[in-house]
């Protein structure tokens, strides 16, 4: 999946994206994605800084895996 920004095709499955555009990748609230990480859920991510941050790549892996339904 591409997304562009800047007049730029950026291939998103190796960008890093926030919580927001986690929960939208996601289909669910950013409040979701901040109890997940809050409870452990193992839901990939890295925190930079005081931001938490998400690749798409392994977002997509984590729902395929059926890590996400637990």
């Amino acid at each position: 999946m591409n997304i562009t920004r800047n007049n730029e095709n950026i291939n998103q499955a190796e960008c890093w994206i926030g919580v927001e555009e986690a929960a939208k990748f996601l289909n669910v609230k950013p409040a979701t994605v901040r109890d997940w990480i809050k409870k452990g859920k193992g839901i990939p991510t890295q925190k930079i800084g005081k931001q938490w941050k998400f690749k798409c790549s392994e977002l997509d892996a984590w729902v395929k895996s059926g890590k996400s339904a637990l």
